[in-house]
């Protein structure tokens, strides 16, 4: 039996301009990447350096992490300056030198843009403390009077993200305990206040200076937040936040003003695809419960796409993972976008580590073999799909990076571990068998930001390269299959009955998708030799935690 679920246009079917439906994009986080100076921090000429890399590997473009002046609290995503590129990672020129030689190698380039808050060295707070209260500088803010005597407690019970208080009292000019502001994340990132129009002016004016220098689009750092309730009354759970970075206040994330920003930042977005019918893309950061409030914020004249997190939050599971899916598929491309399919990121720990069922690069061979099996099976899924750096090599967490390396802000406002996301940072390897395995360019002594173990030798770019039984040559041959097989992209995908822990897919009329979430070998949906593999899968056989592909003569209805 096959159940349905809806078709939206193959990808061979859609028009050229709508680039962004299936593509496959890889998020650099610049710090990490690749180092041009020697200094240890990656930087812009080091992700120039990377492209041809990133071209062969098969990806359709990058996003990169902040590069903008900041004074790095939270690694660039407390800016200072949203229309310039930090010293530390090079300048406006060496941008346009890498946009360039992207625009050359056919990759697109995003850039994340934060507009939830902004450093508190931005020029703006610098006035706003400056002006005193009831100053138009502070209405840029969320500036208010404390409650208790003497206003000496904070003006409601919210929390950080990032641990503590979510509200910091400031000294006034004259010396004076004086009023307190809003700041969701650090004290270092104050909340900007949307309901003033002239950040919305502004932001709409930061597009432009990046669009205007040839960028393909924005990936938007915290893009159910912007608008918090405009009394900013008590919460009923205080306590949200500081649980888990993806338990949000309901008073400060997703009010219902935040979609009339994106509606006018597609409208900008509309503006230049008019000029010359190439798309530009805005992708959400949106952490919302359902899929159905997920799918609110790609209506047509919104958001192209956003991050759907439920899959990498899934547990590894064929019945968990099929519910995620379905869910996403009618609710999300139900509205006529396409689901955006994300294993990890920059805030998460690595897909190795995460699949393993235990910390530490011991348990790596589960958990590679079920990260290999989930990536497969990503690459299979109707829609887009963003990869994070370091995936394609298989790389698990770093788990024990000294107290005293961490630079994580969760880390120092709360004191713990937990949730900190340093180990999925290091910076990457790339060859050679000892630090910094070639990340800081002709400097071999260098010391990387965030030291490197000895064992990421064992996961160097030179060596995945070299074996074609590697991370990366599966991702580089899902891709190349991905371009060059009409099923795959967009397209309808229909479920076929299976064992448990099976789950199997037929995508189009003419590929099969079988992943095995178990530990044990369980008879193919299809007779043959696998197209393509997670791990050796003898034919007529689905080894445990592996999924393979195959074409042919589908089952019917």
């Amino acid at each position: 039996m096959l159940t349905a679920l809806p078709a939206v246009l193959g990808r061979n079917s859609r028009t050229a301009t709508a680039w962004w439906r299936d593509a496959v994009i890889y998020q650099v986080y610049v710090r990490s990447f690749l180092d041009s100076t020697g200094d240890g921090i990656g930087d812009l000429a080091g992700v120039r350096a990377g492209l041809p890399y990133l071209r062969k590997l098969g990806v359709d473009g990058i996003w990169l992490s902040p590069f903008y002046p900041s004074p790095q609290h939270d690694h660039g995503y407390d800016v200072a300056n949203y229309r310039d590129v930090d010293p530390v990672y090079g300048d406006l020129a060496e941008f346009d030198l890498l946009m360039a030689d992207a625009r050359r190698l056919g990759l697109k380039l995003l850039l994340d843009i934060v507009p939830n808050h902004c450093s508190s060295e931005h020029p703006w707070f610098r006035e706003a403390l400056a002006a005193g209260p009831g100053s138009a500088a502070r209405t840029r803010f969320h500036f208010a009077d404390g409650r208790g005597p003497a206003g000496a407690e904070p003006p409601n019970n919210w929390r950080a993200m990032f641990g503590g208080p979510a509200w910091s009292r400031i000294t006034e000019p004259d010396g004076t305990p004086g009023q307190w502001y809003l700041h969701l994340f650090t004290p270092e990132q104050p909340d900007l206040n949307w309901r003033n129009p002239e950040i919305g002016d502004s932001f709409e004016e930061v597009l432009r200076f990046w669009l205007d220098r040839g960028v393909d689009g924005f990936r938007i750092d915290v893009a159910a937040g912007l608008f918090k309730h405009p009394r900013l009354p008590d919460s009923a759970d205080p306590d949200a936040d500081e649980r888990s970075r993806d338990s949000v206040n309901p008073l400060a994330w997703n009010q219902p003003e935040v979609h009339d920003v994106w509606r006018r930042w597609r409208s900008v977005c509309e503006e230049y695809t008019a000029r010359d019918g190439d798309e530009r893309l805005l992708v959400g950061e949106v952490s919302v419960p359902t899929a159905r409030e997920h799918a609110e914020y790609v209506r047509p004249d919104e958001l192209h796409q956003a991050f759907f997190f439920d899959l990498l939050s899934a547990p590894w599971d064929a019945a968990a993972f099929r519910e995620t899916i379905t869910d996403a598929i009618r609710d999300i491309a139900g509205t006529g976008s396409t689901v955006t399919w994300v294993l990890n990121n920059h805030d998460q720990v690595r897909t190795v580590t995460r699949y393993a069922g235990e910390p530490g690069v011991e348990a790596s061979g589960l958990g590679a073999a079920r990260a290999r099996a989930a990536a497969l099976l990503m690459l299979a899924l109707p829609g887009a799909a963003y990869v994070y750096q370091g995936e394609e090599l298989g790389l698990p967490e770093v788990m024990d990076l000294p107290d005293d390396v961490l630079t994580d802000p969760i880390f120092h406002r709360t004191g713990s571990r937990k949730h900190i996301r340093d180990g999925c940072r290091v910076p990457l390897p790339w060859s050679g068998h000892a630090s910094p395995f070639g990340f800081s360019q002709g400097a071999a002594g260098a010391r990387p930001w965030l030291p490197q173990p000895e064992w990421f030798a064992e996961h160097a770019t030179d060596r995945a390269l070299a074996d074609t039984r590697s991370f990366w040559h599966l991702y580089r041959e899902g891709l190349q299959l991905r371009c060059s097989l009409p099923q795959l992209g967009e397209g309808s995908l229909r479920w076929l009955d299976s064992p448990p822990q099976v789950l199997a897919m037929v995508r189009g009329d003419g590929l099969i998708c079988a992943v095995n979430f178990g530990s044990e070998p369980v008879p193919a949906p299809v007779v043959g030799t696998p197209l393509l593999s997670s791990g050796p899968c003898p034919a007529g056989v689905l080894p445990g935690a592996t999924t393979a592909w195959w074409t042919g003569d589908c089952p019917t209805p």
